[in-house]
């Protein structure tokens, strides 16, 4: 009997998708901000201020900087005008998913195991639509994210397993614990970064010159 295949965290596709004019703008933006080593997160389209494209998208460590957020605006903007899904004017906005994020891969469900979520379902499912719960892992062969709901009276079983496809939305719920984990992730990424960064500057920095002799007087040239 061949083993269940494991969940491979390179091979992550969005599950949770836009549609309407929103998926033609994450059509057209998805493969832009790939190019920059961006994930997208979600793509929403409000009548916030007249029409504002908001646009969410991450490193594959789940950060997004300042500077990332520049860089993939000058990039989408130009791509979005050319294929114009938009027919009024709008505003754009890059952003984070910030701590209370969306989940839309089965890697976002494995990734935050053990904080809390809100689930709302496409369809029923036992007689509801929203469930909330502890997030405990994927099922990767049937694509089933685990809930421990924290709605249920002792005794009764707890433990739920949604299909991530059936969902029409999913997001952690901002907590204490959630806070302090968000944090501690961002602080690493950062000292990963200033690492392999320094890494970089060794790999094709020039070895350094001889200092030169001394002159009469005991004053070094410069």
């Amino acid at each position: 009997m061949s083993a269940e295949p494991e969940f491979d965290p390179t091979d992550d596709p969005r599950i949770l998708r836009e549609t309407g004019v929103a998926a033609r703008v994450a059509a057209i933006v998805e493969p832009v901000l790939e190019d920059l080593g961006l994930r997208l997160v979600r793509v929403r389209v409000t009548a916030q201020n007249g029409c504002t494209v908001q646009i969410m998208a991450e490193r594959p460590d789940g950060t997004m900087t300042v500077e990332d957020c520049e860089l993939a605006s000058r990039a989408v903007s130009p791509a979005l005008d050319v294929d114009d899904p938009i027919t009024r004017a709008y505003h754009l906005e890059l952003s984070s998913p910030g701590i209370d994020r969306p989940l839309v891969r089965l890697g976002d469900f494995e990734r935050w195991a053990g904080h809390i979520a809100k689930i709302e379902m496409a369809e029923m499912m036992d007689g509801r639509k929203r469930f909330r719960g502890i997030l405990a892992g994927i099922e990767p062969e049937s694509g089933r994210a685990r809930l421990e709901r924290d709605d249920v009276p002792d005794g009764q079983d707890k433990l739920v397993a949604l299909r991530v496809a059936d969902m029409a939305e999913a997001r952690l719920v901002l907590t204490d614990a959630l806070i302090d984990e968000s944090l501690k992730r961002g602080k690493q990424a950062e000292r990963d970064a200033a690492r392999a960064a320094e890494l970089e500057d060794e790999d094709h920095g020039e070895a350094p010159e001889e200092p030169a002799a001394p002159r009469k007087g005991g004053r070094h040239g410069r």
